[in-house]
């Protein structure tokens, strides 16, 4: 179990530290041009997930997002108490891996976004459309092509950085992580708890849906 927890929380951090950094670096070269900006935060985080659920993923499951565990739990793959802990580890790696982040950059390491645009309907809704999709992906893999799942991810959160109005934050990990950081990749955090209710709402959804889609014939 140490092993399973260290590599969720090792993970998550590693995903913020892809996140985070991604963006600072890209904010700070696209002379103002938030596409460019955005396209290398997609690109960066795309890359990072493919590395870690590839490496993690034979001891973990590599979930390093809360909603990916609720998902697992509910389908009575995982216990009360394992589930439990990877959230928290999950949580605690996604803060610190925003904390290595600034000090890599040589930014205050304790900060809170102010980052105001990320709230209403449309952004809501797309979480939960992110979220769903999220899941339909690493449900769909494992049931069709599990070596891909690594794959299958990235390349889904890449292109959900663009074609969702929130840019696909899809974890409640990552969401109060960013909530942590005054950067581009930021979140106000009393914008946070919207988010993350639709992303839950969407595991709630995705289990009704998805379990029927994906059901093994006998």
């Amino acid at each position: 179990m140490i092993q399973k927890l260290w590599a969720e929380g090792l993970g998550t951090a590693l995903l913020l530290v892809g996140v985070v950094g991604s963006g600072i670096m890209g904010e700070a070269l696209a002379d103002g041009n938030v596409a460019i900006a955005l396209l290398a935060n997609a690109i960066a985080t795309g890359c990072m997930l493919y590395v870690i659920i590839t490496v993690l993923g034979p001891i973990s499951g590599a979930h390093f997002n809360p909603a990916v565990t609720l998902a697992f739990f509910v389908r009575r793959e995982m216990s009360a108490h394992l589930a439990l802990l990877y959230v928290v580890v999950q949580v605690a790696g996604g803060i610190l891996g925003v904390w290595a982040t600034h000090a890599m950059f040589d930014l205050p390491i304790l900060q809170g976004s102010t980052t105001m645009h990320r709230t209403g309907i449309a952004q809501w809704w797309s979480e939960a459309i992110a979220t769903y999709g999220l899941l339909f992906v690493i449900f769909g893999g494992l049931r069709s092509r599990p070596e891909a799942v690594p794959t299958l991810v990235a390349l889904y959160i890449t292109g959900a950085y663009w074609f969702t109005a929130s840019t696909s934050f899809a974890n409640p990990a990552v969401t109060i992580a960013r909530g942590f950081s005054d950067t581009f990749a930021g979140i106000y955090p009393g914008h946070a708890p919207a988010f993350i209710a639709f992303q839950l709402a969407a595991v709630v959804v995705a289990h009704a849906t998805l379990r029927r889609l994906f059901a093994v014939k006998g």
